[in-house]
């Protein structure tokens, strides 16, 4: 099943539909400020299972949504000035890479420390976790091609994962650039994947 849900203004009606499907361990692709992503509710363990397995468990890497940074905090430990870094940056194209709090559920976890957080600048995004209530598992939607890296066409999504996820949100064409991921878990703040954003 796909839904159009329109960046400027999404619809709340739609947007409920969507939540009501992560609230179901639903499986969904959205739209992010980057590349599309495949994404389920941290709630359910059933649903992160099977993004698992759609993407494999070992190319399965999963960050988290948030609708703002106090939220971050109940789920990463950061001091002032990752703090600072934060508020600079977010929203936008990013992956902060933090220490986990004791929130995030070691199934999720795998036995890592860290997390990756993301608070991306897309009002479908944001809207979708702030109805929901709840973050957002999420890791990107890959293409098969060796050239070109993500998938950006809902029409080519929607063909290649409406057999295996629950809902396909229409969010119109997305960028084929990923997030910048930055390490905040050491001494100094690292930028290990160029991307999209450039920090502040």
């Amino acid at each position: 099943m796909k839904i159009k849900i329109f960046p400027r203004n999404p619809n709340p009606k739609a947007l409920q539909q969507v939540v009501d499907i992560l609230e179901n361990d639903g499986v969904i692709v959205y739209p992010t400020d980057t590349v599309y992503a495949i994404g389920c509710s941290l709630k359910s363990l059933k649903a992160i299972e099977r993004i698992k397995s759609i993407r494999g468990k070992k190319d399965a890497e999963m960050s988290i949504i948030c609708p703002d940074i106090s939220s971050i905090s109940k789920y990463a430990k950061f001091d002032t000035p990752i703090f600072k870094v934060l508020k600079q940056n977010l929203p936008g194209p990013f992956t902060f890479i933090l220490k986990a709090s004791g929130k995030i559920l070691d199934k999720f976890l795998e036995k890592r420390k860290n997390i990756g957080v993301r608070m991306p600048d897309n009002d479908i995004t944001m809207s979708i976790v702030r109805t929901l209530g709840y973050p957002l598992v999420t890791t990107s939607v890959k293409d098969d091609d060796e050239i070109i890296e993500y998938t950006t066409d809902p029409e080519l999504i929607e063909e290649r994962y409406s057999s295996v996820v629950d809902l396909i949100v229409d969010g119109g064409y997305g960028n084929n650039e990923p997030s910048t991921i930055v390490d905040c878990t050491g001494d100094e703040i690292i930028v290990i994947r160029e991307g999209i954003g450039e920090l502040r």
